[in-house]
């Protein structure tokens, strides 16, 4: 059985997986969120957590609500902290591969979006 990652490893993954999404390199990433390459990486692997600057700079250039990168810190008020969302599910998941994490939160999105037209 594996282990629960930490929140800044889920956080890394999160960045890792929108960024892909988004078709962008890390150095392009990087460069939108005005962060260097390097630590951008350090991020991904979960080696930091970031500084409330360096959340706003994702958010903005991922389009991705900053409260919704607090959540991966476990950074949330007390009702959502036990949360688990089909995405994190699937982030979190050790048995399936990056490929296959991806390919399961672009159908499983893709059906969101069609629900909710």
């Amino acid at each position: 059985m594996s282990e629960t990652p930490s929140p800044a490893s889920a956080f890394g993954e999160f960045i890792k997986s929108q960024r892909k999404l988004a078709a962008l390199s890390q150095r392009e990433l990087a460069k939108l969120a005005d962060l260097s390459d390097a630590y951008l990486s350090q991020l991904e692997r979960g080696l930091h957590e970031p500084s409330v600057r360096v959340l706003n700079g994702l958010s903005d250039a991922l389009n991705v609500p900053a409260d919704r990168l607090l959540r991966f810190l476990g950074r949330n008020s007390e009702a959502d902290a036990d949360a688990v969302t089909t995405e994190k599910a699937i982030l979190l998941d050790d048995d399936l591969t990056d490929v296959q994490k991806q390919s399961l939160l672009d159908i499983y999105r893709s059906f969101i979006t069609a629900n909710n037209i």
